[in-house]
């Protein structure tokens, strides 16, 4: 499974590495919802959340299905602004069907990534749109209400939000983080001049990689999509915003006749590697047959040869041949040689991360 993106006979100034206010705006909000999923933002989403006026409170509680599960695409500018005013000004520029279909497509729609009928003019898709929303509560149903009755209020209304929010917390926190986003940018649009962007995209995350063959960005996800940044005129392109807020999220727009944005991590020193989608499966394949499991108890205690775990569990030397093997293509073990005998050991740090790793994965 991964999100592609075609980029073939795309120009090289069409890539571009750029911060957004309102993405990070976005991204702090959705910490402010889940906190759970962004154990580091403790102290920050504590704070922040107790300090909120109830008024606000309660707004962003009612919109929050914006960007609580995942972000809308509202919320990932493509031509990102300098200030939170610059990219509120070109939101209110996109076409009231295009905004509508972006406010609703996460929480409210059948599928992400394929082009539908618009709910404001096809009567089936409006009514599956508020079933959908009424399975996810009152406060949700009665905003999708708004939106398809009154589009520009909505508008007006959210926009106000974002700025009242400016006004309580992020401003500060804007003016804070900004440098070091524009700093990381700056850097990655470097590693693209200067080594091409296979490089660029392993600076970025090591959950993106480059088909060169067939000319594309994979990003290795529990999703699976496809887009292209050949859009017509000035949608061409692909834009890569960093974020403070981000991990463990990474983020693909890819809807249809969108210029897709990778919205990705600030990586730091204190935040593990994403793991490959396909090494987490192949550890949790390997530990979970009964067999192995009990070999890794054994082996987590010290090291063993295959007889001594053979005697031990009481199966054949090469039938604990076969499982070492899989524990080894897994990562599990580590080996080494101790005269005419080849001695294994659980790689305790490797099975530590096993839980951080596939919640890693779920959330990417």
């Amino acid at each position: 499974m991964s999100v592609t993106i075609d980029i073939a006979g795309l120009p090289p100034e069409r890539i571009v590495f750029s911060p957004s206010p309102l993405a990070e705006l976005g991204a702090a909000l959705h910490a402010l919802s889940e906190p759970a999923h962004h154990p580091g933002l403790h102290n920050w989403t504590t704070a922040t959340a107790c300090a909120l006026k109830p008024d606000l409170a309660d707004r962003l509680q009612e919109a929050d299905f914006l960007w609580r599960t995942t972000r809308s695409d509202i919320l990932l500018p493509p031509d990102p602004g300098a200030t939170l005013a610059e990219d509120l000004d070109r939101l209110d520029q996109m076409p009231e069907e295009e905004f509508v279909t972006a406010a609703l497509e996460i929480s409210c729609a059948a599928s992400y990534g394929r082009a539908r009928p618009n709910p404001l003019h096809d009567p089936y898709e409006r009514d599956r749109t508020r079933e959908r929303a009424a399975a996810r509560g009152p406060c949700q149903a009665a905003f999708v209400e708004r939106v398809l009755a009154d589009p520009p209020s909505v508008r007006a209304w959210l926009r106000r939000l974002f700025e009242d929010c400016e006004q309580a917390f992020f401003g500060d926190t804007w003016q804070r983080v900004r440098v070091q986003l524009a700093a990381d940018a700056r850097h990655k649009a470097e590693v693209l001049r200067r080594k091409g962007l296979a490089e660029a995209l392993a600076t970025v995350s090591p959950a993106l990689t480059l088909d060169a063959e067939r000319q594309r960005i994979v990003a290795d996800k529990l999703a699976t999509g496809q887009t292209t940044a050949l859009q017509p005129g000035e949608r061409a392109g692909i834009t890569f915003v960093p974020t403070a807020f981000g991990w463990p999220h990474l983020l693909v727009l890819h809807a249809p006749g969108w210029k897709p944005v990778v919205h990705y991590p600030v990586g730091s020193p204190e935040l593990p590697r994403p793991q490959a989608l396909e090494l987490v499966q192949r550890r949790l394949d390997a530990v979970s047959h009964p067999v192995r499991m009990n070999l890794c108890r054994t082996l987590s205690r010290g090291t063993h040869t295959t007889g001594e775990l053979a005697n031990a569990h009481g199966i054949t030397a090469p039938e604990v041949s076969r499982h070492i093997s899989v524990l080894k293509k897994a990562g599990l073990l580590t080996t080494r040689r101790r005269g005419r005998y080849v001695l294994h050991q659980l790689d305790l740090a490797s099975v530590a991360r096993l839980g951080s790793d596939f919640l890693e994965a779920l959330l990417r």
